[in-house]
């Protein structure tokens, strides 16, 4: 075992070759670690990530992550699966009687801030995505979920109330501004900002949907 990663589980054994009773682990700093995990990939990327420099990150001892998870891989899949935090709540999403309100409500600063970040941890996933299909699955949950799932929400909303086309591929469309932003961040090394996504709602996703634009 190397000291800047992890590649096999630790054990303890007595002389007798039995396991011994060790300390009981405490989880209560797992959330530091993940949180320092998640940053120390979206700048390293995860070929560059060592376990070193999480530890180092979340000020915690190295033996800590030792005895938590096995391998680098395994610490990231958590950290990764955690990004998500919990379902989205429906109620708390906008609702100005307008399709277009909607999505341009949802443009706020902390949320595009976040946004960005959750794109450069996938660009830190890449070299990894391809070998590890459920790092994948919790990649997708955890960065394009969430907004998808707000989307489908708002779009199928603003459908009910008359607004959209009845035939409007919904599940489609609302893929395409997390799509869309995750191609301008990870190839065209441009910002998320307000202005982008404002071009997008008009000229791309209302057109889809059916809602004429107001000129």
């Amino acid at each position: 075992m190397t000291q800047t990663d992890l590649t096999e589980p630790r054990s303890e054994h007595s002389s007798t070759g039995a396991p011994k009773l060790g300390r009981k682990r405490d989880h209560t700093r797992d959330p530091e670690i993940m949180d320092a995990a998640i940053e120390v990939l979206a700048e390293a990327g995860y070929d560059g990530m060592t376990i070193d420099m999480v530890a180092a990150r979340a000020k915690a001892g190295k033996a800590t992550l030792y005895r938590r998870w096995s391998s680098k891989s395994e610490l990231v899949l958590d950290a990764v699966a955690c990004m998500k935090g919990g379902p989205i709540d429906h109620d708390s999403l906008p609702d100005t009687g307008t399709l277009r309100g909607d999505l341009v409500a949802m443009i706020k600063a902390p949320t595009l801030k976040d946004a960005e970040q959750k794109l450069k941890v996938m660009a830190g996933l890449v070299s990894m995505l391809s070998r590890n299909p459920e790092l994948a699955d919790a990649a997708t949950a955890a960065i394009v979920e969430p907004r998808a799932s707000a989307n489908r929400f708002i779009m199928r909303r603003a459908q009910q109330r008359g607004e959209v086309s009845p035939g409007a591929d919904i599940d489609t469309i609302a893929m395409v501004s997390p799509s869309m932003a995750a191609y301008r961040v990870l190839i065209l090394r441009k910002p998320v900002d307000r202005e982008f996504l404002i071009s997008l709602i008009d000229g791309v996703i209302l057109p889809a949907l059916g809602v004429k634009v107001a000129e």
